[in-house]
């Protein structure tokens, strides 16, 4: 630690160790008072407003565990994995609704999230991820309705596809927003260590502890 008179034996590392932090982007004077709006606070806001507005870890982990239970009979009772795996899909009286009553709860349970961000992103006319997911799982759900139904003549049926692009799309989704909660906490700790005051060498050669917000540039600190 050094002291008052090594500052002034040594003016320019006091000075420049201020200057670092208070220079044209004003860093030294707005640390302790801005604080809420440093890079911590910016990545939430972006987060608040982007892709995932409104959505917590919780939302996507519960949606896709329910979803990825609900999946496992959809892509059972496909005849397309039935003919890819080499088995007999299981036949009872109202066994082929099952795939699409559970791919229905799956595309507005578990698509809610990216249909709601689709439509979001729709009307700012900034499409993103959210919106092709959006369109992917409704034309997937549309043409597979159509085929149940037996309307037109079509061969669309694509319900365990639509069932797995919402668990594989849910898991990745809350997987990143772990990231970002990871990211977010140790930013917040590592801003936690930040000190709130200084020690400011006056013009006499004596002491002062000041508040951080009350440095200008120029002045000489004890570090």
């Amino acid at each position: 630690m050094s002291t008052p008179d090594d500052d002034h034996d040594h003016p320019d590392h006091g000075r420049a160790g201020h200057g670092h932090h208070a220079d044209e982007d004003t860093h030294g004077q707005a640390m302790p008072d801005d604080h809420a709006h440093s890079a911590v606070d910016e990545d939430h806001a972006v987060h608040d407003h982007g892709d995932h507005a409104g959505h917590s870890v919780s939302m996507f982990k519960n949606r896709f565990w329910l979803s990825l239970v609900l999946s496992i009979p959809v892509v059972v009772f496909s005849h397309m994995v039935a003919g890819l795996l080499g088995y007999r899909v299981p036949e009872f009286p109202g066994s082929e609704w099952i795939a699409p009553v559970l791919g229905t709860v799956i595309y507005f349970y578990g698509g809610m999230p990216f249909l709601k961000g689709g439509v979001t992103e729709l009307r700012s006319r900034q499409p993103g991820m959210m919106l092709l997911i959006a369109m992917a799982i409704t034309v997937a759900f549309v043409a597979s309705w159509i085929t149940s139904l037996g309307l037109g003549g079509f061969m669309l049926d694509f319900w365990w596809e639509l069932a797995l692009l919402v668990v594989i799309m849910l898991l990745g989704h809350w997987m990143e927003m772990r990231a970002l909660g990871a990211a977010s906490s140790a930013l917040d700790a590592l801003a936690a260590l930040l000190p709130d005051e200084a020690e400011k060498i006056t013009a006499e050669g004596a002491t002062t502890t000041v508040s951080i917000g009350e440095l200008a540039v120029g002045d000489t600190v004890l570090v």
